[in-house]
């Protein structure tokens, strides 16, 4: 292994390649469980040291995993069979943001509210918003297409990539798609590589689609008498010819543990929770927010509350990004599975949500985006590790994918399937799926060393 590491540092420029005891251990896992020690990590500075260490990696067959910062919810950059990981963290620059042209070009190690915030100084939008998008790099977010509270309206990462360049397995560098809104040259080789989870090449920069920042925005907060009433006023908005931006959803025990997390003032009354953003022009906003308001007291709700402008509206989204950490307060451990089911399945859901907790014994909580039927169903559990309580929790996981599956769902919205999710992934496709994808994997990685050990 020595001599591994002694010809990968020829091949790159001094202090490229750590193997510091403290610098594996820290790239070994992500926010999941899992984790294994890699045997190198590379810091690349430029693509030409991406090309490097994966021609080295492709001639020698030695595993690489590309990562990101690491806040993955699914053991997607756990290199679960050692060799190198291409930490991307040290790429991170914001190289453009065109105005006229409406784009960003940006390195995959750009922290995603960091683009944000960089875009709205230009009165720019940049709309994709994972909920760890304070922490979370660009790179990462499209590896595994992620969304958001937004993508009712304005869709994931993936509609938003118009160019990528990507290393590929073998140390090609390739340009894909460009940098015009619309582009039918070909193959959409752009959409292929977002989502793929860093199994076809590593990603070294990415042309990003902007809008134009919309100038007012209005939140309103409604509490419900229980989970499926607020489930029901989902469909009964967006019947009424509504599109929010966002329109989240949050059940009792999800409610409970933000009481006692975050204090009695900021949650509402009730036993569920929708909020709901609007934007656009002010004059719309106002009067969508107030028509809305008369609409939810209609559907059920039982207090409603309004904000508008970005900062009145900020602490009523307090609540909703304190959730997780809510649940995880409570001393549970949280098990977090990013389902989506076709919206017409959001009361079935939440209804099979409840009888997984009566059958199994163990709290369920479920709060996302309702809008979309992506739903985080959080099983709470005591003690993970003992036998009982690992086969309780199996069977509970095997019985929901089994059922979502069978709504036509999908066992991932949007955290990718990584290590968490490779069980259930050969029910989630057909062979003939599944043997499509081996395909495409075995053309662009032939030796099969991009993050090996995951579904593939």
């Amino acid at each position: 292994m020595l001599d591994f590491v002694e010809r990968l540092q020829d091949r790159l420029p001094a202090g490229r390649v750590v193997t510091a005891p403290e610098i594996l251990a820290a790239y070994s896992r992500d926010k999941w469980f899992a984790s294994n020690l890699p045997d190198a990590v590379v810091f690349p500075k430029e693509t030409a040291d991406v090309a490097a260490a994966l021609r080295f990696a492709n001639e020698t067959q030695i595993p690489v995993t590309a990562r990101g910062a690491g806040y993955g919810y699914v053991g997607g950059c756990v290199p679960s069979r050692g060799g190198i990981v291409i930490a991307l963290a040290q790429l991170d620059r914001i190289k453009e943001i065109n105005v006229p042209d409406g784009v960003a070009i940006v390195e995959p190690g750009v922290v995603t509210g960091e683009l944000q915030r960089e875009a709205r100084a230009r009165n720019l939008f940049y709309p994709p918003d994972p909920a760890s998008l304070k922490n979370s790099s660009i790179g990462g977010n499209i590896a595994t297409n992620a969304g958001g509270p937004r993508c009712l309206k304005y869709g994931v990462t993936r509609h938003y990539v118009l160019g990528l360049e990507v290393v590929l397995a073998t140390g090609e560098i390739v340009r894909l798609g460009g940098r015009t809104m619309k582009n039918k040259t070909g193959f959409d080789l752009v959409g292929l590589f977002v989502g793929s989870e860093g199994m076809l090449g590593v990603v070294t920069e990415a042309t990003l689609r902007l809008l134009p920042l919309p100038p007012a925005r209005g939140s309103l907060s409604a509490s419900f008498p229980d989970i499926e009433a607020a489930a029901a006023a989902v469909q009964g908005i967006l019947a009424a010819g509504f599109l929010p931006s966002a329109l989240e959803i949050a059940d009792r025990f999800t409610l409970e543990a933000a009481r006692g997390h975050l204090g009695q003032q900021i949650v509402p009354a009730g036993e569920a929770h929708l909020l709901i953003d609007l934007d656009g022009q002010e004059a719309s906003v106002c009067s969508e927010l107030s028509t809305l308001a008369n609409l939810v007291k209609a559907l059920g709700a039982w207090t409603v509350d309004s904000a508008q402008g970005e900062g009145p509206c900020e602490k009523l989204w307090d609540l909703r990004r304190g959730f997780s950490e809510s649940l995880k307060a409570t001393g549970l451990k949280k098990l977090n599975e990013d389902i989506a089911v076709p919206r017409g399945r959001l009361v079935d859901l939440v209804r099979f949500a409840g009888q997984l907790q009566d059958r199994y014994g163990f709290p369920v909580a479920c709060f996302g985006h309702a809008g979309d039927g992506n739903i985080h169903v959080n099983i709470m559990v005591a003690n993970p590790d003992s036998p009982g309580e690992q086969a309780r929790t199996e069977q509970a996981l095997d019985e929901l994918f089994r059922q979502v599956i069978a709504w036509d769902g999908a066992i991932t919205g949007e955290h990718g399937i990584g290590l968490a999710k490779k069980r259930w992934w050969p029910q989630a496709v057909s062979p003939e799926n599944l043997a499509l994808h081996r395909v495409i994997k075995q053309a662009l990685d032939p030796h099969g060393i991009l993050n090996p050990g995951k579904f593939l």
